[in-house]
């Protein structure tokens, strides 16, 4: 797995992610900083669990625990994108975005955008890897995690 990217992938101008003001989702973005991915895991009854919450889904056990899981799933769905979301994205053309499911965490699913040329086929159930893109000169600085085909799945 790569902790970097060569380039940016997003460009500038868009709004920074930044926690809750309640600092519920905090662990996950200062993990993403520190190249570690955590995902919340129940103490109580085990259930794994993303996006954040201050209850477990399965048994309502309080502030469930985050736990650092590998940054490697499966696509489950994905989207070619045509319309900017947001103004700094117009001009840019497609990009691709991702549901990636964790199968060592639960079964998770995240969103996330994939690395690579926007025109390339996308396969349900290819392997990706994950992919730390840092914005240390942000204010307030942070990173993404960002999704590419697992090299021996891109054959």
């Amino acid at each position: 797995m790569n902790d970097t990217t060569p380039t940016r992938y997003l460009p500038p101008g868009l709004p920074v992610p930044a926690p809750e003001s309640d600092g519920l989702s905090a662990p996950y973005w200062s993990g993403l900083r520190e190249g570690r991915l955590r995902v919340q895991h129940c103490a109580a009854c085990g259930t794994w669990q993303f996006g954040p919450e201050w209850i477990c889904h399965h048994c309502h056990a309080f502030d469930p625990p985050w736990e650092d899981v590998a940054p490697r799933g499966r696509i489950y769905s994905w989207e070619r994108v045509w319309h900017p979301a947001h103004a700094a994205l117009k001009g840019h053309g497609a990009y691709l975005v991702v549901l990636v499911e964790l199968p060592h965490a639960g079964l998770v699913r995240m969103v996330g955008n994939l690395l690579g040329d926007p025109m390339q086929e996308v396969r349900i159930g290819a392997e990706v890897e994950g992919v730390y893109e840092h914005h240390a000169g942000a204010q307030p600085p942070f990173s993404l995690l960002q999704w590419r085909v697992h090299t021996e799945d891109a054959r």
